[in-house]
């Protein structure tokens, strides 16, 4: 059953928010003035981040919070941790991360908990480190319902291929469970190349080409991002050999090629909660006064809150249904709610 977020502010609101003279010492669901939560990514300029980033902001605005929106321009793990090491100094309340790779964030996100500063992954992890929890739709079911929708699109036989980028985290459980469950539901579905491309769209239009070169019966080929997804479908337009290509994400771009036919479809996850629970599992945990669990948290000094996992969810994206995704209209309609 879906949920509207601005009811379960609200309702979460209600029970610090008493009349009761009283309630005036209890702790409140509210921000203190200036209390600020960051955000941080890898190639800010994409346009996957900004319906995160939205709703991030609006759970802040109804918590009376500020939300800023950081990250560097670059794929480049040693730039993102110099933009997440130039948040510490500013006191941030909480940090939305994230981690472009999940090792060289352990330290980084541990130096931040020592510091009382509550981190929060989300569509990527560093499962070894101290964050609080992580916000993402099932990168392994995303993988699967890929599979599925490719495999039936072939009637179940044919060969496939993938594009990818070992290394960040989200990406290889998308890759990994895609290739597990054709193995495991579809036998006469055959792997027929595996490429890395790294985001890069060029990179991927190559990579079709020469896949397709190499194996003329190619009948489909599954990117975990929408960068390679752009140039893997220019590939298979020129080959005009009618090769399936499904991502995950979408963008403008990548919802104009499904809408003409000239991509097959895509997976693509719930941003939108991604921002809106990730921001709600910082405050908890930025404010753990608020909850006061049947646990051990008093005696170990452990934070009271803690959430490994929370699903975010995900769809499908066809012709039917791009428009529905497309992020000027949406930030239209959420500007429009603004005013």
């Amino acid at each position: 059953m879906k949920m509207k977020f601005a009811v379960l502010a609200a309702s979460l609101v209600l029970p610090f928010a008493g009349g009761s003279a009283s309630a005036a010492d209890k702790p409140q669901f509210r921000c203190q003035p200036g209390e600020t939560y960051y955000m941080n990514v890898m190639v800010s300029g994409i346009e996957y981040w900004q319906p995160v980033f939205e709703m991030f902001k609006q759970a802040a605005e109804q918590l009376g919070c500020k939300a800023e929106y950081t990250g560097t321009p670059e794929y480049d793990v040693t730039k993102q941790l110099m933009s997440f090491e130039q948040i510490l100094p500013r006191q941030p309340k909480g940090i939305l991360l994230h981690p472009m790779n999940a090792d060289p964030f352990i330290e980084p996100i541990q130096r931040a908990h020592e510091a009382g500063i509550p981190v929060v992954t989300f569509a990527a992890d560093s499962p070894n480190s101290a964050r609080v929890a992580y916000v993402t739709s099932d990168n392994r079911r995303e993988g699967a319902a890929a599979a599925d929708a490719i495999a039936k699109a072939l009637g179940g036989k044919g060969e496939y291929a993938v594009l990818e980028n070992p290394g960040q985290d989200n990406h290889d459980r998308r890759v990994t469970a895609f290739v597990d469950r054709m193995k495991a539901a579809y036998p006469d579905m055959k792997l027929v190349g595996r490429a890395v491309t790294n985001q890069d769209a060029n990179k991927a239009y190559q990579s079709v080409l020469s896949l397709a070169q190499a194996n003329p019966n190619l009948g489909a080929v599954f990117m975990p991002e929408a960068t390679s997804a752009i140039g893997a479908a220019q590939a298979a337009v020129e080959l005009n050999k009618g090769i399936k290509v499904m991502t995950v994400d979408v963008n403008e771009k990548v919802l104009d090629l499904i809408k003409a036919g000239d991509m097959f479809g895509a997976i693509n996850p719930n941003q939108g909660v991604q921002g809106y629970m990730g921001f709600m599992a910082l405050f908890l945990a930025a404010h753990p006064d608020l909850i006061d669990p049947m646990n051990d948290y008093k005696r170990t000094g452990d934070n009271p809150f803690t959430m490994p996992v929370i699903d975010n969810g995900f769809a499908i994206v066809t012709k039917e249904n791009a428009d529905d995704f497309r992020w000027p209209a949406y930030k239209a309609r959420r500007q429009q709610a603004a005013n």
